[in-house]
């Protein structure tokens, strides 16, 4: 069972998303809340496996809530998607840098948001398609394309496949039938090419492709 806390100053907002989650047979909404402050507690004392953040709350907004619970700097992270009406680009990277597993929109519909928390519960993540796209064109715009720093070792043939099909917004299950792999192999590909780059997921896994040039 996949425990999720909601944190929305909306009412109706989360009582729509307990009502589509609880539907699902392996999800449970453990707690809703409506305030950046009640979320960080609220989820530090429950350790929900995933968090679902508005972005514009009381008290704490939802990115700074991402990086209290999610950030580079937490010793045992919690999974976070963050859920909100606005798309800006500024958004999305502060929630991303910050450690969030997803980013949608609101107006994704119940299948999508459904799958992002099944996606963050196990170590996927998933961004709304329209906000991939942008993010990408970003990256490969150069706007935010730099120095980064090398692999500790170099990646294999393989591990490069895998990456770029990632940065393609690829699922583990698209790209296992893309490269003819097995759906253990790619997250074992996925697993060591995180430990080379120093990445803490696939959302940055995808970043630092775009970012190195391994994509173009």
């Amino acid at each position: 069972m996949i425990r999720v806390l909601i944190a929305d100053d909306q009412d109706m907002v989360r009582i729509g998303f307990r009502m589509i989650l609880d539907a699902q047979d392996d999800i449970e909404v453990v707690a809703d809340v409506a305030d950046g402050v009640s979320a960080v507690a609220k989820a530090r004392e429950l350790r929900p496996d995933v968090c679902l953040l508005d972005i514009r709350m009381p008290g704490i907004d939802g990115l700074e809530v991402t990086k209290q619970l999610a950030g580079p700097d937490v010793t045992d992270p919690l999974k976070v998607v963050v859920v909100t009406t606005f798309d800006l680009d500024e958004y999305v990277h502060t929630a991303l840098r910050n450690g969030a597993s997803g980013f949608l929109l609101k107006d994704a519909g119940p299948a999508l948001l459904i799958e992002a928390v099944r996606a963050a519960a196990r170590g996927d993540a998933l961004v709304s398609p329209q906000i991939t796209v942008r993010l990408l064109k970003h990256f490969d715009g150069g706007v935010v394309k730099r120095d980064v720093s090398p692999p500790s070792e170099p990646l294999t043939a393989r591990e490069l496949d895998v990456v770029k099909a990632a940065a393609k917004g690829l699922t583990n299950t698209e790209i296992g039938a893309e490269l003819f792999l097995s759906l253990s192999t790619v997250k074992t590909h996925l697993a060591s090419v995180q430990g080379k780059i120093g990445a803490r997921n696939r959302v940055e896994i995808a970043a630092w492709a775009w970012r190195s040039g391994v994509v173009d």
